[in-house]
C-alpha cells in the first residue's frame, strides 16, 4: 500500500511561483516512476509531468514545458513540482500519482490508468 500526500498549493498572482511537494509512503518509492495529473474545475483531468524512477529522465505536456520542473529526491520519498511563471489557466487542483512502472513510456505515462495510487490533491489558483 502507498499513501501520496500533496502540499504547497495556494493562490499566486500571475507570473509567480510555487513549488507543489508529494511524500510518498512505503518502501519501494524509488523503484517507480512518478507523474502529476491537474484538473480545472469543469474540465477532464490532465497529464502535467513525468519523472522515471531515478530521477534521470523526465516528460512534460506542452503546455507546461519550459515553465514546469519535476523532480525527486528518492532519499525523502518525496516528489516536486517546481511550477514559475504561472498563468491564470493553470488554476486547478493538482495530484501526484506513482506509476506502475519504473521507466517513462511516452505513449503510456500520460494516461491515468498508467497509475496505480494518487493522492488528495491540492488546489493551485492563479490570479490575473
Amino acid at each position: 500500500q502507498v499513501q501520496l500526500v500533496e502540499s504547497g498549493g495556494g493562490l499566486v498572482q500571475a507570473g509567480g511561483s510555487l513549488r507543489l511537494s508529494c511524500a510518498a509512503s512505503g518502501r519501494t518509492f524509488s523503484n517507480y516512476a512518478m507523474g502529476w495529473f491537474r484538473q480545472a474545475p469543469g474540465k477532464e483531468r490532465e497529464f502535467v509531468a513525468a519523472i522515471n524512477k531515478s530521477g534521470s529522465s523526465t516528460y512534460y505536456a506542452e503546455s507546461v514545458k519550459g515553465r514546469f520542473t519535476i523532480s525527486r529526491d528518492n532519499a525523502k520519498n518525496t516528489v516536486y513540482l517546481q511550477m514559475s511563471s504561472l498563468k491564470p489557466e493553470d488554476t486547478a487542483v493538482y495530484y501526484c500519482a506513482k506509476s506502475r512502472s519504473p521507466i517513462i513510456v511516452v505513449v503510456a505515462i500520460t494516461q491515468g490508468r498508467e497509475y496505480d495510487y494518487w493522492g488528495q490533491g491540492t488546489q493551485v489558483t492563479v490570479s490575473s
